[in-house]
C-alpha cells in the first residue's frame, strides 16, 4: 500500500479547520505492517490550549486523537471518497492521568482494510474502530480512545 503521506495531511488540514486552529501537525502516515496504516499527530506544547492545571485540555486531546483517527481513515480509504463519505460514529476516550507538553496521539486501523470494502462493496455501510493512543512522544499513553467510524454510500 503506497500512501502519500503530504497529501493525507494537506486534505486532512484543509477539510478540518480545527485541527489547523489548534496547530495540530501531521507527523507520520504510513502502513503499519500488518496490513493497516499507523498514523502520528502532534500538538505542540501551547498555553493557549492547557486546562486549569497546566496539561493539554481534554477537548484539545480528544481533537488530537479524532484528527489521528481521521488521517488513518484517509489514508486506508481515500480511494473511496468518490462513492462513500467517511463520518466518526462514536467515540470513547479514557484519561489515564495528567499530560504535560507537547502531546502525540499514534492512531491504527482496527479491521482490515479489505473487510471494511468488501462491506461496502457489497452494498452496506461499514463500521470500523480506529485505536488511539495519546502521551508524550518518549513515554506512556497519558489516554487511550477509540474512535468508530463509517463509509456512507453516496446518495443517488
Amino acid at each position: 500500500m503506497a500512501i502519500d503521506s503530504q497529501q493525507v495531511a494537506a486534505g486532512l488540514l484543509q477539510a478540518v479547520p480545527f485541527a489547523r486552529t489548534l496547530g495540530l501537525v501531521v507527523s507520520e502516515v504510513a502502513p503499519d505492517g500488518a496490513g493497516g496504516v499507523r498514523a502520528e499527530v502532534r500538538l505542540p506544547d501551547s498555553p493557549a490550549s492547557h486546562n486549569h492545571v497546566g496539561g493539554p485540555h481534554a477537548g484539545a486531546l480528544f481533537t488530537l486523537g479524532e484528527t489521528a483517527s481521521g488521517a488513518v481513515v484517509l489514508a486506508a480509504f481515500g480511494e473511496l471518497l468518490d462513492r462513500a463519505v467517511p463520518l466518526a460514529v462514536r467515540a470513547d476516550i479514557a484519561y489515564h492521568r495528567l499530560a504535560t507538553g507537547e502531546a502525540r496521539a499514534v492512531a491504527r486501523l482496527g479491521r482490515p482494510a479489505a473487510e471494511v470494502r468488501a462491506e461496502l462493496d457489497a452494498g452496506d455501510r461499514p463500521e470500523f474502530p480506529v485505536l488511539v493512543e495519546i502521551g508524550p512522544a518518549d513515554g506512556e499513553p497519558t489516554a487511550t480512545m477509540t474512535v468508530v467510524w463509517t463509509l456512507r454510500p453516496h446518495r443517488n
